[in-house]
């Protein structure tokens, strides 16, 4: 990783930061409405089984709450959501049960909801549990994404380590990676620069868009 390239990315990520924060709240649920019917549309995610959602931020990102109360409802889907409890860079994916489960989640950092380690006194499933099923598809957030499927992250790596570590150690498939994206995190071709160890997404939703790789 150069110096140049390490630079770049954190100057593109303070600047669509700061965009994403002068949008109001009610921009990023009319988006975020049209993002979630346009997953609930998607023949990838209507097909899976298991799902992981992101728990979102208040606000200068794309809101998950609608999603993952659908997800929860009657269509027969697992949810799984990103958990961390070290300082080490380590992120599980973990269970999920009930919305009564969710909504009773407190607020962490950045005000983001965290699962408690247990529900009605069991620890909560872990997707790396050897009875689990596999883990089909991750909706995936991020600071920006390009039309080349590039994303460009909050700079910790945590989806970049588990993608590797849940393929590699479980001998598990990897999850299709769906990123949800405002229009304002949309960017062109090539502008999101990308290092050896990024993973790029398989598929970017946006309020009016459904963008996937070209046919090999």
């Amino acid at each position: 990783m150069s110096i140049l390239q390490s630079t770049n990315k954190r100057a593109l990520r303070k600047a669509i930061t700061t965009t994403l924060r002068e949008l109001s709240q009610s921009d990023i649920q009319s988006q975020s409405q049209a993002i979630t019917e346009k997953v609930l549309l998607l023949p990838a995610f209507q097909q899976c089984k298991t799902v992981s959602c992101y728990l979102s931020m208040p606000a200068a990102e794309v809101q998950t709450t609608s999603l993952i109360l659908n997800i929860l409802g009657d269509l027969g889907k697992t949810l799984f959501v990103p958990s961390i409890t070290s300082s080490d860079g380590y992120m599980d994916f973990v269970r999920v049960y009930t919305e009564e489960d969710y909504r009773s989640f407190p607020a962490g950092l950045w005000g983001i909801p965290e699962p408690t380690p247990e529900w009605s006194s069991k620890k909560r499933q872990s997707i790396f549990d050897a009875d689990c099923n596999n883990l089909d598809l991750i909706l995936v957030p991020g600071v920006a994404f390009d039309q080349s499927l590039s994303r460009l992250g909050h700079g910790k790596g945590y989806y970049d380590r588990f993608i590797t570590s849940y393929s590699s150690s479980t001998g598990r498939s990897k999850p299709l990676l769906v990123a949800l994206a405002l229009e304002q995190q949309l960017l062109e071709h090539g502008q999101v620069p990308m290092f050896d160890h990024d993973w790029k997404v398989d598929m970017i939703i946006t309020p009016d868009k459904v963008i996937t790789a070209p046919p090999a």
